[in-house]
Formats: structure tokens, C-alpha cells, sequence
């Protein structure tokens, strides 16, 4: 039974252990309604889920990532007012700040038929899209994950948009961090997503100005009803 309804959520400025716990309840729900219509002659519809939020500085390190991409000690990491997690998406480091526009999709794929690599595919291309509306010409990087901008040009190449994500009895969870308005000094401190050499974004240096981030919320909403036929 398919389900394309999507609960859409706004957490705002939440911590990111606490949002991961959020995000793992929420997975977990999913997955329990899909065990349960494994054995049932009746399907209940499974439930799908669209997390926004912001985090105060963390960096994350996931399953394939290198310790050795923090540049920095656990004390100067401490002194800036971050912390470090360890968790279970795919992807090396990135980093999450106030006006990063962090965003959770927690969803059934099974309802929206795609396979994972579609999946990531299609959060890219509502990230391309919502910068289109910012006259932002943005593009994917051939074997680099996220949203770039002069990626084909490896002295301009710069990245926008991180995406990391996990699935698992193909439930999603984790996603994409859209620099918005970032202190994008937070990036010299690593090696993102463990790419030598790469610059990073934000909308608001490329703009020149701060952005209004409930205006990119509606922007990234509507962008992804129209790639994934969600109805909110």
C-alpha cells in the first residue's frame, strides 16, 4: 500500500544527539508498521517524515570516515564551542551550524519507488532546484556526493550541500546539510566529507547577503513534492 503523504516537521535549533534520537524513534515506528504488514492479511499504511532543523556546531564523522579529517584536538574542538559524533550514515565528515538548513527526510522508499541511489539523486536535484530560484547554477560532482557549484572547474569547485544518508529495510534517515547562512569558518577545522582540496558555500556568500531560511524551508518543500510526488 503506498503511502505518498509526508508529515513535514520543524525542530528548529535542537541538539544533535537529541535530534538523532528523534530521527531513530521515528525510523523505528516505520520499520515496526512494515514488520507488521509482513504478517497481516489487512496493510496499515507506513508513515513518512520530512525533518528540518538547525544544530549548534557539531561535526559527524560516518561509517567510512577518517578521524584523521579533523584537523584539530579534542580541547581546540571544545574551545570553539563544538562536539564530535560518530554515527551511522554513510559519508566521511561534515560539519552542522546555526543557518545550515539541516534536513531529515525519514521515509518508506518502498512508497515512493525508488531505488537508493535514485533516492540520493533526487535530494540533490530539489537542492539544485531550490538555487535555481536564487539565479544559483548548481551541479553534482562525477564520484562526489552533494551539490556543487563549478564542478567542473577543480580551481572554482566549491560544495553547498553535504548528503549523507542511511537506510535500512528501505527506511531512510540522516540527509542533507545545506549551507544557508553558515559560518563557513567551521569548515577549516576538517576535511569535508574526507575530499582533499575542495572548497565549501553558502548561499549567503554567493549572494553576498543573509538569506531568509523560512523562505528556503518553503523553496526545499515544494521542490520536494514536485521530485519525489509527495503530498503534504
Amino acid at each position: 500500500m503506498e503511502n505518498k503523504n509526508v508529515e513535514y516537521r520543524n525542530i528548529g535549533l535542537i541538539d544533535y544527539k537529541e535530534a538523532w534520537d528523534y530521527q531513530e524513534n521515528l525510523f523505528d515506528e516505520i520499520v515496526a508498521i512494515k514488520e507488521r504488514n509482513r504478517k497481516a492479511e489487512v496493510k496499515e499504511p507506513s508513515h513518512n517524515y520530512l525533518i528540518f532543523c538547525e544544530h549548534p556546531h557539531v561535526y559527524t564523522i560516518g561509517k567510512s570516515g577518517k578521524e584523521e579529517n579533523l584537523l584539530i584536538s579534542e580541547e581546540f574542538l571544545a574551545s570553539k564551542g563544538a562536539k564530535l559524533y560518530k554515527i551511522n550514515r554513510g559519508g566521511d565528515i561534515t560539519y552542522h551550524g546555526p543557518g545550515q538548513v539541516v534536513g531529515y527526510p525519514i521515509l518508506d522508499l518502498d512508497n515512493f519507488g525508488v531505488s537508493i541511489k535514485n533516492y540520493i539523486d533526487g535530494i540533490e536535484e530539489v537542492i539544485i532546484r531550490t538555487l535555481k530560484h536564487y539565479n544559483i547554477a548548481a551541479t553534482r560532482s562525477s564520484g562526489a556526493t552533494g551539490v556543487w557549484l563549478d564542478a567542473e572547474n577543480p580551481m572554482l569547485a566549491r560544495k553547498i550541500c553535504a548528503i549523507g544518508v542511511r537506510t535500512s529495510h528501505w527506511v531512510s534517515m540522516h540527509g542533507f546539510a545545506f549551507n544557508v547562512n553558515t559560518n563557513l569558518d567551521y569548515f577549516n577545522y576538517i576535511v569535508p566529507c574526507g575530499i582533499q582540496g575542495k572548497a565549501v558555500t553558502s548561499l549567503q556568500k554567493e549572494l553576498g547577503k543573509p538569506v531568509d531560511i523560512a523562505e528556503v524551508h518553503e523553496l526545499l518543500k515544494a521542490e520536494f513534492k514536485e521530485v519525489f510526488k509527495m503530498n503534504f
